[in-house]
């Protein structure tokens, strides 16, 4: 075999191909649809297709494109495409659109997309405004188009684009430390910031696999969006490093996930934050525990339903915690203190620090920050954000954004993002726990807890609001809901309203998207129910 340094993405599939090339290493399944999948030598073929046609298309040696569709094995084929031209992908989340869509392509300095069908009209409705965007590759997933894709020079069908032969080309990566992806976080407080990723990072979280408790033999699941960095890292990294045969759905379902998991023999799955209480939330079957899986990787599970949560499906929970920029605590199964999101690897310092930057006690809440345990300072780019990227890693070390603690024997605790705290009537109040409270009513489908400005205008109050989707085919009745709060929980986590929605709007990563949810309260309609009345107000 040719020695290649796996630092590089290309590099890895290439030794793989060559010692495994007929492992199926990553099979796509949509309900309706015929699996679709990629051993090594597919990855490796179907990666220099990408390579030759991004040359074409002047993204090669350190040029943009963008990747904007769900969970597509072509999405596989461009990274490695893109790491053998050596250009640098930007993948978006498939429902971005508008004025965020534009500032996502144009920031990144994007020169062509490869796009889902499902996609286009978005792209269409700002492609006036992008006139840098020279080319955008179609994947025909069966999806509706309103117009021939022949009416629109420069936007072709990717098979069209990559055609059937496998052209010969070199690896032109050969740099760990340069730029493999640029990867944007959720912009909930201002635009989007684009976390540069580089190839060394990449192939550094896949060799976390022990850590994360992965075997060999195991077969990971994951519905999260390739777009975001669990997906990708902590799933896809992992498990093409190790061989590992996972299992990817084109999107996330909560009541599809224990019977894809059966079907297909998946042992593990990832579940982030609100995806643990929505799933938590539905009603119980008598097969539950009936299951091939054996530990569930989790960043976010709440301590209210963790021993339930492990009961009843029959598994164990492994709890991590970090953030694309870096950080890393890990709870390993049976180790720790429930509720405890772990401590770092023996490559990584921690502290909890005060606003002033001094360490607290034990117990006491603060900043969670980060750095090398060999002294280095953390290495943190923003795309054209030398200020934010300063801000990230000032005073050498990567300040996270959040608020925690550690107990007397040094494990992490996650209290909230900074800034997000929810004190009502001078306590502290628990999302977690009142979630819990109401996803085990057979009423509610799905909820998330958060907090709005006090109607009482008290400094640094708020009132508790839980936004709930209701189960079909149940009556809703929130007078019930109210009396379980008060029966279950202390009198300030008892809900100020119920918020009634269709849906909890969530990000690619199935993170609640708080402020959509506040700008859905106060809009004209709103269905909020409040407890002294327990009936809809019209807003």
């Amino acid at each position: 075999m040719t020695a290649r340094d796996e630092q590089i993405l290309a590099n890895l599939i290439a030794n793989r191909a060559e010692t495994h090339p007929d492992l199926d290493v990553v099979t796509f399944e949509h309900p309706g649809c015929p699996d679709e999948v990629r051993t090594y030598r597919q990855l490796w073929d179907n990666g220099r297709r990408v390579a030759a046609a991004l040359k074409a298309g002047r993204v090669a040696n350190g040029g943009h494109f963008a990747l904007l569709m769900q969970n597509h094995p072509e999405f596989l084929d461009a990274m490695v495409g893109a790491s053998i031209s050596g250009a640098v992908f930007v993948p978006i989340d498939p429902r971005t659109k508008g004025d965020k869509l534009v500032y996502m392509l144009r920031h990144s300095g994007c020169r062509g997309v490869i796009c889902a069908d499902y996609v286009l009209d978005n792209l269409d409705a700002v492609r006036a405004q992008l006139p840098e965007l020279e080319w955008i590759w179609v994947i025909d997933s069966g999806a509706r188009m309103e117009r021939p894709l022949a009416d629109d020079a420069g936007v072709q069908r990717l098979a069209e684009v990559l055609g059937d032969s496998v052209p010969e080309v070199e690896i032109v990566a050969d740099d760990p430390s340069k730029p493999m992806e640029i990867m944007y976080t959720s912009g909930t407080t201002g635009d989007p910031k684009g976390v540069v990723i580089p190839h060394a990072r990449f192939a550094a979280v896949g060799n976390w696999h022990a850590l994360l408790g992965y075997r060999q033999d195991d077969r990971p699941y994951t519905g999260l969006s390739l777009t975001h960095g669990n997906a990708q890292l902590v799933t896809l990294s992992c498990v093409l490093k190790l061989g590992m045969r996972a299992v990817i759905s084109r999107k996330f379902s909560k009541s599809r996930l224990w019977d894809v998991a059966r079907k297909y023999g998946c042992t593990t799955f990832t579940l982030l934050g609100g995806m643990t209480t929505a799933i938590y939330s539905e009603p119980p079957r008598a097969d539950d525990a009936d299951n091939p899986v054996r530990f569930v990787i989790s960043a976010g599970m709440p301590a209210a339903i963790w021993r339930d949560f492990e009961r009843r499906f029959g598994v164990e929970i492994l709890e991590f915690y970090g953030a694309v920029e870096g950080g890393l605590s890990i709870k390993p199964v049976g180790e720790g203190p429930v509720g405890s999101v772990g401590k770092p690897p023996a490559t990584l310092r921690m502290r909890i620090v005060d606003e002033y930057g001094q360490d607290v006690a034990p117990g006491e809440r603060g900043e969670i920050i980060f750095k090398p345990a060999d002294g280095s300072a953390p290495a943190i780019a923003y795309l054209h954000n030398p200020e934010a990227s300063a801000a990230k890693t000032r005073g050498g070390w990567l300040r996270m954004g959040d608020i925690g603690h550690v107990d007397a024997d040094g494990w992490l605790f996650f209290d909230f993002r900074m800034g997000g705290a929810i004190r009502h009537n001078g306590d502290f109040v628990d999302p977690a726990t009142i979630e819990k409270v109401l996803a085990e009513s057979p009423m509610v489908s799905d909820v998330f807890v958060y907090g709005i400005d006090a109607a009482s205008g008290a400094p640094g109050e708020k009132d508790v609001v839980a936004a709930i989707v209701p189960e079909a085919g149940i009556e809703f009745a929130p007078e019930t809901l109210f009396r379980l709060c008060r029966q279950k929980l202390d009198s300030s986590s008892v809900p100020s309203y119920l918020q009634v929605v269709a849906e909890i709007p969530k990000t690619a990563s199935e993170k609640p998207q708080e402020r959509f949810l506040k700008d859905a309260f106060k809009a004209a309609g709103a269905e909020i129910h409040e407890e002294r009345r327990a009936e809809s107000m019209a807003r």
